[in-house]
């Protein structure tokens, strides 16, 4: 079970970096931890943990670390971290159990008989999945597990980022390439989970842990300059907190004033990340304010502006707004003594709770006000990004992808942005209104047509900026869709997996009606009884006999070609039995009829000439539910013309050529529609129409667009259209455009 490092490698790294060389603190009792979990929860059933630690101290004897300590130490540690961050003793004693049904022979069908099902759903959270049955998969599923168990108890991640916190302190045990690989998914995603969570304490050690094992030298080096600059710094710190304490004694606030160290990770970013020098990075002095009230926050922010110079622009009010994670503070950075820079945080002492740990706060209060029984939806509340990245989850089939979109989720720079009623709603960098509207609802995101952006319309793929009112408009057609131009600029995963998630189901309605089309033509070729053989449970018994899950499966595997027709037919005569397939009249459906009596996709039907040619007349663009008469042309077929047609009159002259026709429109009939927008005249008037016709699925053919000296602005459209339900709410959704008036069809050219 222990693997050996080479004696050069070793050597090196514990010379240069002895914290990943740790060892946990031997305790043969649990002590300690009792006494830290009986501090944050005096009325806590403490006996559960003592159950948990002998049946993970039996469970585990014999094995050990890579360190050469008994294996328990782990667990124990682990569970220390947790009692450390204020969780309750359930969560405690999964803690002490978390690698029992892993590495040992003890089932989770014990574990939940013995400590009930809400240790045993902590317990399963965590454990890895078999590398042997999921192969190169394994780590992105068993990431994939943890999602899932997270999104239904945050308490899960908590033990995970734990286990990895402590896993991280003795990395330098194991080889240094296996190592690197935990230290570099540390850092794409657990620490930043764990900076999703608020637990600043957790997530600076795990930065500056991976870094340790990532950059040893560069390391040591900017510890060392750090180290070198300490004392000069410490006493410029001193200095500006005695005038902040003579400023908190004046108000007679009682508050705590504190030096903010420096995170080595953090350094390292902006040295190296964005190109700064050392000397630019230390020098910026940081302070931290605790005191009693929120009143109070407020009150020393005005002393310290009224002491120091603020720098225009970087104060912000993490107060009235907190960050996605539950941060609050206010921050300021002002011109200190001496000239120099004084980057400032101003909370309550319950902020500062909230920001070294974070959700565990929450957990904390929670448990102690619930007496240690929690309900798991409770959570739900605090992290509403849980929600979203177990939606985008289950619509990620590719473990692949999978992390990847999870990388970007978890680490990607937000914006802050208000619906018109004033919620918050965090977005990653970059967003657009799209992903604003799939933010606060699918629904809303597929039929967004057009969006408002602090009262100005604006496109689509516009970015949004920390402070913005936006505002969506979207389609009342129950039909109305996204658009695949979005996946070009939208950013957040959720939008995109959604998007994704539709065209899919869309193509798979359109491969079900080509499936049936198929299967209805053949048969037609093939003189059988189409109704007949529908009507009868074959197709059922086909699909079972294919192995698909119903007939609408069945269809879409004929539809994208997986199975051909004619075995399909096959089968089912074979079910029916030959006196149905061979006797009888054959009763085809109307719309069989229709279409043989019909040619191209005109939606026209010529009765008596089933294949001449149709075409429907330019001049006046005849659709469906228009009384319409057909006239019999010299070389070209049957002319379809309006019946109020101005040309209508002049063949009236020449009656043997006008013949009857009728609408028989099918799905796949495209027809020629006109139609004028008239408006005052705007910017951006124009686009605005062309994206509103595009969104709905429009295809334009040709624009004209002219103004009036009054400010009048006349657009003609002409496009195609496959259902006349379709125009009414084209012309709807034009009409509820900024500064449009009339919209209408146009009847003559």
């Amino acid at each position: 079970m222990t693997e050996t490092v080479p004696p050069a490698q070793t050597s090196s790294l514990r010379r240069l970096v002895p914290r990943i060389f740790s060892r946990s603190a031997r305790r043969d009792d649990v002590e300690q931890l009792l006494r830290t979990v009986r501090t944050h929860h005096p009325k806590g059933d403490l006996s559960i943990i003592e159950r948990a630690y002998a049946v993970a101290e039996q469970a585990h004897r014999g094995q050990e670390r890579r360190s050469g300590e008994p294996y328990i130490t782990h667990p124990l540690a682990v569970a220390q971290i947790l009692a450390d961050l204020g969780l309750g003793p359930r969560a405690i004693a999964a803690a002490l159990l978390h690698d029992t049904v892993e590495d040992t022979d003890y089932s989770l069908e014990s574990l939940t008989a013995e400590f009930g099902d809400e240790v045993a759903m902590l317990v399963d959270g965590v454990t890895k999945l078999d590398k042997v049955k999921y192969g190169e998969s394994a780590q992105a599923e068993t990431v994939r597990k943890m999602i899932v168990a997270m999104s239904r108890d945050i308490r899960v991640l908590l033990i995970k980022l734990a286990d990895r916190l402590h896993n991280a302190r003795t990395w330098g045990f194991v080889p240094p390439e296996k190592a690197q690989k935990k230290a570099t998914e540390t850092l794409e995603i657990y620490a930043p989970l764990a900076h999703r969570l608020g637990i600043q304490t957790i997530k600076s050690e795990l930065e500056d842990l991976s870094f340790a094992v990532l950059h040893p030298k560069l390391y040591v080096e900017i510890e060392s300059l750090v180290k070198q600059r300490t004392p000069q710094r410490e006493q410029y710190v001193h200095k500006v907190i005695e005038a902040v304490d003579g400023d908190l004694r004046d108000l007679r606030i009682r508050g705590r004033v504190l030096g903010r160290p420096k995170q080595l990770y953090s350094v390292y970013q902006k040295m190296v990340v964005r190109g700064r020098e050392f000397d630019d990075i230390y020098d910026l002095i940081g302070i931290r304010i605790l005191v009693g009230s929120v009143r109070d926050c407020y009150a020393v922010l005005g002393a310290i502006h009224a002491r120091w110079t603020p720098l225009p622009g970087r104060f912000k009010d993490y107060i009235a707004t907190p960050k996605f994670n539950l941060y609050q503070s206010l921050h300021t950075t002002v011109i200190g003594p001496g000239g120099r820079t004084v980057e400032i945080q101003i909370r309550t002492n319950e902020m500062h709770q909230q920001a070294e740990y974070g959700v565990a706060a929450h957990w904390k209060y929670k448990e102690r006000m619930a007496g240690g029984k929690i309900d798991p939806k409770s959570s739900d509340t605090d992290m509403a990004w849980l929600a979203h990245i177990s939606d985008w989850q289950a619509e990620t089939a590719d473990p692949g992808e999978f992390l990847d979109s999870l990388r970007f989720e978890i680490g990607a720079k937000e914006v802050y942005v208000f619906t018109p009623k004033g919620r918050v709603v965090g977005l990653p960098a970059g967003a657009t209104p799209v992903d604003f509207a799939y933010a606060v609802h699918t629904e809303v995101g597929h039929r967004t047509m057009g969006a408002k952006v602090n009262g100005r319309l604006v496109p689509l793929e516009s970015e949004l900026k920390s402070g913005d009112v936006v505002e969506v408009f979207t389609s009342k057609n129950p039909d109305a869709g996204p658009s695949q131009d979005w996946l070009g600029f939208v950013k957040s995963t959720r939008a995109r997996s959604k998007i994704r998630g539709w065209f899919t189901k869309e193509r798979r309605e359109e491969a079900v009606e080509q499936g049936k089309e198929a299967i209805a033509r053949a048969m037609r070729r093939q003189n059988l009884p189409l109704q007949r053989l529908m009507s009868q449970d074959s197709f059922t018994e086909v699909a079972q006999q294919l192995r698909y899950e119903d007939v609408t499966a069945l269809y879409a595997a004929v539809g994208e070609g997986h199975v051909s027709t004619q075995s399909v037919i096959e089968k089912v005569t074979a079910l029916v039995g030959s006196n149905d397939t061979t006797t009888g009249p054959i009763d085809l459906p109307a719309v069989g009829r229709a279409r043989q009596s019909r040619n191209g996709d005109s939606g026209i039907l010529v009765r008596g000439a089933p294949d001449i040619l149709v075409k429907l007349a330019k001049c006046c663009t005849p659709v469906p539910g228009d009384p319409i008469v057909g006239f019999v042309t010299r070389g070209s077929g049957v002319s379809v013309h309006r019946a109020d047609c101005t040309n209508v009159k002049s063949l009236q002259s020449d009656p043997e050529r006008l013949i009857d026709v009728e609408w028989a429109p099918t799905t796949k009939s495209i027809f020629l529609v006109h139609i004028q927008v008239e408006a005052l005249d705007r910017s951006g008037l124009l686009s605005d129409v062309t994206r509103v016709l595009s969104e709905h699925h429009v295809n334009i053919l040709s624009a004209t667009v002219s103004t009036t000296n009054d400010r009048l602005a006349l657009s003609r459209f002409v496009f195609e259209m496959g259902d006349i339900v379709h125009l009414d709410r084209v012309l709807n959704a034009v009409r509820r455009i900024d500064a449009v008036y009339d919209v209408y069809r146009v009847t003559t050219s």
